[in-house]
């Protein structure tokens, strides 16, 4: 296989596939009475149920490439098993769950992953009581976030290397919420400039999909992060920003049948993202007037949104974000591509290749 993009897909799925087994184990652990098993009140079913949600949404699946980025940063400096990396694994996936959940709280989400949402999930359990569902969904994603940082202090690692990783993690999740506190206050802008945008991106997506994966694959590795730190954060912002634009591109303009979910959720919330401040940057009047219509109309139909998609390409919406996207992605490349030479030539053009495929997937 010759294609470089080819090659780093396929470690990425082998990745994905030893990743979703343990995963699986994780889970069948939680409850198994012969070790590792999460103490859960023995009467009542409430809480084995919030357990059993967030098992379902994390095992549903994802790209994964969290963990890839993980596994590929320790194999920067080692080629040998590196003890930890399953647990920081299972550690940045469970948080991606509380985010998800929580995300699909805040954008009243029906769909994730090709399965209800937590939120909804509880919502058609509990039909009479909105709040109990709404509170439920909440307390189902505060577990799923104690359980990620859970998993990395009562595995085997050394303790200072766990409380290091657990701090990396700590931190990433903290960020986290205030990118998606932020993430609020933008969709007060009624047309927020770049600058903006890419913050958001950095602290609601990038610090913990991109940034702490790097971390911790290295400070499982046993790698000092202090001299790197810089490049790690300049090579995590361009890949974040690459992957929000076209996240965004795809939420318009994707395929419902790949996303596995419903396209348009933007608009239905209301959310300023990078296509939508670019079409009502660009919107004439009555182009305007369709927009802030269907801006945060949770029934905002079929119909409108296919007006709006032409409106967007009218004005060549589709081809500027997704150039765009591509110029964030051959910066991160151009910075991977500096560390030839320092660390392991194979991770290397991983970390090299990845953003192209980043700007072309289709979910």
């Amino acid at each position: 296989m010759n294609d470089p993009i080819a090659v780093a897909l396929q470690r990425a799925a082998g990745h994905q596939r030893r990743f979703d087994a343990r995963f699986a184990d994780y889970f069948a652990s939680l409850t198994d009475a012969a070790g590792g098993a999460l103490e859960i009140p023995p009467r009542g079913g409430f809480p084995a149920r919030a357990l059993e949600l967030v098992r379902e949404l994390s095992l549903r699946g994802g790209k994964r490439l969290r963990v890839a980025l993980l596994h590929e940063a320790a194999a920067l400096v080692t080629d040998e098993a590196v003890p930890g990396l399953d647990e920081a694994a299972i550690s940045v996936e469970l948080l991606q769950t509380h985010g998800l959940i929580h995300d699909d709280i805040i954008d009243d989400t029906p769909r994730r992953r090709g399965g209800p949402s937590t939120y909804y999930a509880y919502r058609d359990e509990f039909p009479e009581r909105p709040a109990t569902a709404l509170a439920l969904a909440v307390l189902a994603g505060d577990l799923a976030a104690f359980l990620s940082v859970r998993v990395l202090l009562t595995g085997d690692l050394p303790p200072a290397r766990a409380l290091a990783m657990a701090a990396v993690h700590a931190d990433a999740g903290a960020t986290t919420v205030t990118g998606q506190i932020l993430d609020l206050e933008r969709d007060f802008h009624p047309a927020p400039d770049a600058e903006l945008l890419h913050t958001v991106t950095e602290y609601k997506s990038t610090r913990y999909s991109v940034l702490a994966p790097l971390r911790l694959g290295l400070l499982a590795a046993g790698a000092d992060l202090a001299p790197y730190d810089g490049e790690l954060r300049a090579y995590a912002g361009a890949l974040g920003i690459a992957n929000q634009i076209h996240d965004d591109w795809l939420d318009l303009f994707g395929d419902p049948a790949a996303l596995g979910k419903s396209p348009g959720s933007d608009v239905r919330s209301g959310r300023r993202s990078y296509v939508l401040a670019a079409l009502l940057a660009s919107a004439d009047e009555t182009e305007r007037k369709v927009l802030e219509g269907a801006l945060g109309d949770p029934d905002c139909d079929d119909e409108t949104l296919r007006r709006i998609r032409r409106i967007a390409r009218t004005h060549g919406i589709d081809r500027t974000l997704r150039a765009e996207a591509d110029r964030y992605a051959r910066r991160a490349a151009a910075r991977a591509a500096t560390w030839h030479g320092r660390w392991r030539t194979q991770a290397v053009e991983f970390f090299e290749h990845l953003p192209a495929w980043s700007v072309t997937r289709d979910r």
